[in-house]
């Protein structure tokens, strides 16, 4: 007699990918080059080489404990009809397994576990980080591209690159590496295994930078969330189920986002106008991110970036959501440095003395600083662009002392304009007291005639 267990691609609900059914996968993969009688290849969607896996309706052969086992894949189609008459497929893929009754203990509590260990760790070694971007909901078809689309992450940007203070960078660092050894603390503590980053800063201070520094150093993927192409609160949350571990989910300038900015009365919009943009709500994304639904995968990090804090809700930023709260500053000295290294290779320079001085009295991003120590030619060398980026702090110094004289002399004009118009407002105030004071006398003298 033989049994026989499915192990599914999505649950019931369709709401989550079984990462069950990705280990097993990868498991078979090991053996379905030999053994399969078909293979395709279009499945290994997070791997660096091409794997090779059963095709659909295949089957493979397993020996564990000298017990041979069987697997097959399957592919289940439904038929639905919409409202409007149209028809449309759905593809449900699954596992089967079939053993002999009489080894069915040793295949539930041995031989799965095996497998799926197994699998894991051929992911692992195979697995290539990945960029994502979310898909609109009518292009969420299983056989497609399904509610994320990627590409491989190679973006070369690393702490060491990275240009900050280097104090600040080692307490990020090591902010960083508690938490993805936290497991057992964070299930200890009763929280889900995760963490929220909170970016801000002026444009071009390095926060893209710096997501991509946090996931080349714990060697995450990236899922960049893009809110304005999300349906609404539903969506959201099966996007975020849709994701895996050891992963970064990113929502980038999100003072721009939606209507997430003001208070929580903002999301009572006549709905006339709230069918025209997108229906995520801040009570929504606040409960995917920190409600009962982020309980539903592990070891992940959410980024929050933004140029004006200030505008953003309380509830957004607390502690406890985003709780580590990164301000991305103006380039100092220490920054200028790591740069110089990265674009010039130097690490002294007779100038520096000068550039710290200057540093210390002008606001000037770390884009700005790249964009002027970069060279431009073969023919420009270090010292070249050392005096460039002297004479650039020299002229932005010299900019803003003129602003300054500028604003001087305006409020300083400002200023004798309004004493100009004060002083002619008392002379007209004083013109009219003499003229009423003239015309009393006037009627007093008359009425005294009148009386003689």
């Amino acid at each position: 007699m033989f049994e026989t267990g499915a192990i599914w691609e999505y649950t019931e609900e369709g709401l989550k990918r079984s990462d069950n059914y990705d280990a097993i996968r990868n498991y078979l993969s090991t053996n379905s080059a030999a053994r399969a009688q078909r293979l395709k290849a279009n499945e290994s969607k997070n791997s660096k080489s091409l794997v090779l896996s059963m095709d659909d309706h295949e089957e493979v052969e397993d020996e564990f404990n000298g017990v041979k086992v069987k697997w097959y894949s399957n592919v289940k189609v439904t038929q639905t009809q919409s409202n409007y008459g149209r028809t449309s497929s759905d593809e449900r893929r699954f596992f089967t397994l079939t053993f002999h009754r009489r080894h069915r203990g040793m295949i539930i509590e041995t031989y799965l576990n095996h497998v799926i260990d197994e699998g894991k760790a051929i992911g692992l070694r195979n697995r290539e980080r990945k960029l994502y971007t979310n898909n609109s909901s009518s292009e969420w078809y299983p056989w497609r591209s399904g509610k994320w689309s990627n590409v491989p992450f190679h973006h070369p940007a690393t702490f060491e690159t990275l240009a900050m203070d280097p104090e600040k960078k080692e307490r990020i660092k090591k902010d960083l590496i508690k938490f993805s050894k936290g497991k057992d603390y964070y299930k200890k503590v009763g929280k889900p295994w995760k963490r929220g980053y909170l970016l801000f800063g002026p444009p071009g201070t390095g926060k893209s930078t710096m997501i991509s520094a946090i996931a080349n150093f714990l060697d995450y993927d990236v899922y960049d969330l893009e809110l304005t192409t999300v349906k609404d609160n539903s969506e959201l949350k099966k996007l975020l189920l849709d994701t895996k571990g050891k992963s970064i989910i990113v929502i980038e300038d999100i003072d721009c986002s939606l209507d997430l900015t003001g208070q929580r009365k903002t999301e009572k919009k006549e709905k006339k106008e709230a069918e025209k943009l997108s229906k995520v709500t801040l009570s929504g994304l606040l409960n995917s991110i920190d409600g009962l639904w982020s309980a539903c995968s592990d070891e992940k990090i959410i980024i929050f970036t933004t140029n004006f804090v200030d505008k953003l809700d309380p509830a957004l930023i607390r502690r406890g959501r985003m709780d580590n709260h990164i301000e991305m500053s103006y380039c100092k000295f220490e920054a200028f440095k790591v740069l110089a290294k990265n674009y010039l290779e130097i690490e002294s320079h007779e100038l520096y003395g000068e550039i710290e001085r200057l540093l210390e009295e002008t606001e000037v991003s770390p884009a700005d600083v790249a964009e002027t120590l970069m060279p431009k030619s073969d023919e420009e060398d270090a010292d070249a662009c050392i005096k460039q980026k002297e004479k650039a702090k020299k002229l932005a110094e010299e900019e803003e002392k003129s602003k300054a004289e500028k604003e001087e002399k305006r409020k300083k004009k400002k200023a004798e304009e309004e004493e100009k118009k004060k002083k002619t407002e008392e002379e007209e105030k004083k013109k009219k007291e003499k003229k009423v004071e003239g015309s009393e006398e006037n009627g007093s003298v008359s009425v005294e005639n009148g009386i003689k």
